[in-house]
């Protein structure tokens, strides 16, 4: 096989995998982390292998405690590309938020937080085709779970709107995601 056969095959490969390819195939095709059924799972390789786009700290309730959790969130390659583009999360695009546990102590820099251990994981997918109507954890163009630390197999979301829209209400105007805390997407 010639160079540009194996670059045509290796292409075709690529874009087979992609969860951004347009496939026109059934509704657990446009991303390989939803199953037929609209069930979401927690990607494994968003550490290593995805997009960082920005950490929120969560303040402590006691004041001069520190973050009482920090959440990382992550995307996979290509989806900053097309927002920056397009201004809109593509098609099958996946945001994990991951949750951590805090340490804080006094260092010589001053107070400072770090995180620790995970307690869970928050994960939406987009869905500009509304592919799971009724489905109680999709809507508003998005699928949204929230995943425990202790089972990552198993979202905790009952129904997206009473668990999910009320802390995201506020972002509303920009496709339900606080963009202003992601600066590679500005």
């Amino acid at each position: 096989m010639n160079r540009l056969a194996i670059f045509v095959v290796l292409m075709h490969v690529i874009a087979a995998g992609s969860s951004f390819a347009a496939d026109g195939g059934g509704s657990n095709s446009f991303s390989p982390y939803v199953d037929g059924a609209g069930n979401i799972k927690v990607p494994t390789d968003y550490r290593t292998d995805w997009d960082f786009l920005g950490t929120w700290s969560i303040a402590s309730k006691d004041e001069g405690e520190g973050a009482a959790e920090f959440h990382g969130v992550y995307t996979q390659p290509g989806t900053i590309e097309v927002y920056r583009k397009t201004g809109k999360f593509p098609d099958g695009a996946v945001l994990v938020k991951e949750l951590l546990q805090t340490n804080t102590a006094s260092l010589t820099t001053g107070k400072v937080s770090w995180g620790t251990g995970i307690k869970g994981w928050f994960v939406m997918v987009k869905d500009a085709e509304g592919r799971f109507p009724g489905h109680r954890l999709w809507g508003d163009g998005w699928g949204w779970a929230l995943f425990n630390a202790d089972d990552p197999t198993t979202t905790v979301t009952k129904d997206y709107k009473t668990d999910c829209i009320p802390c995201h209400l506020p972002a509303k105007q920009n496709d339900w995601v606080y963009i202003y805390g992601y600066p590679p997407l500005r």
